[in-house]
């Protein structure tokens, strides 16, 4: 059963043009939590009266596709699930509009999280060129992080969802809902998530109103991550300690109706 989109209509909206000029946050303090899909409802019909949607074209919720890149050792999960200050994160993402992005993420200072992202061309292969290689490897030189296993590079985890973005004025944020996820690797292992809701904050050092709202409802920030969270679902061999409890939650949570 496929999981409905959050009503979003009472909130305004916000265009992207708009949103990116005001709280673009590719270096930002992200706090993700992990709510049941009716607990995320009960959270956006709550929020603050300013708080506004991201709407392109009459729709305020839209279709990601992210492709995640490793080393077949696993240099990026092992960075991760280890919790080393040099991890990275490699990844494709395309939107359903066809645009599509090469993004790189690493920590920068005091724990906050760094994006440098190029566009690519929509459709291209989820492998990467060699242009697109030197690019990566330069972005992690630039922070810090030896470029070498940038040559190993492949393809290892599909992820799918549906996110709608909002934009907190008061605090110069923005947050994102993602529901509907799902998982896939080239070996064709899946598993979904369609009876959550992973809500992010995009923030300065400074919690925003959704984060308090969060709080207010009983809510803390949850570990999760799509790219090592979904590997070791799919691969329960793969050191998992960190997000023992998140994956109780995946597997226990049933789809939502309406």
């Amino acid at each position: 059963m496929s999981t409905p989109d959050l009503a979003l209509d009472h909130l305004p909206a916000v265009t992207l043009p708009e949103l990116e000029a005001r709280a673009a946050r590719l270096t930002r303090v992200d706090r993700k939590y992990l709510l049941t899909y009716e607990e995320a409802e009960a959270v956006t019909a709550g929020l603050p009266a300013d708080v506004a949607a991201l709407e392109i074209g009459g729709r305020r919720t839209f279709g990601y596709e992210s492709v995640y890149l490793d080393t077949p050792a696993g240099d990026a999960f092992a960075a991760t699930a280890h919790r080393r200050r040099r991890r990275f994160k490699v990844r494709t993402r395309t939107y359903d509009s066809g645009a599509c992005w090469l993004e790189v993420k690493t920590r920068g200072p005091r724990g906050t999280s760094v994006k440098v992202r190029r566009p690519r061309p929509a459709g291209a292969p989820d492998g990467l060129t060699g242009e697109e290689r030197a690019f990566v490897a330069t972005t992690l030189r630039d922070a810090g992080i030896d470029p070498a296993p940038v040559d190993r590079l492949e393809p290892v985890l599909l992820t799918r969802y549906r996110r709608a973005t909002l934009y907190l004025p008061g605090d110069g944020a923005r947050a994102t809902v993602d529901t509907a996820l799902e998982w896939r690797d080239p070996a064709g292992r899946s598993r979904d998530a369609t009876g959550l809701a992973v809500v992010e904050t995009k923030t300065g050092a400074t919690p925003s109103a959704v984060d308090r709202l969060l709080w207010a409802r009983g809510h803390r920030p949850a570990r999760i991550s799509k790219f090592a969270t979904g590997l070791a679902l799919l691969h329960p061999d793969l050191p998992s300690n960190r997000w023992h409890r998140t994956l109780r939650r995946l597997d226990a949570t049933p789809t939502p109706t309406r």
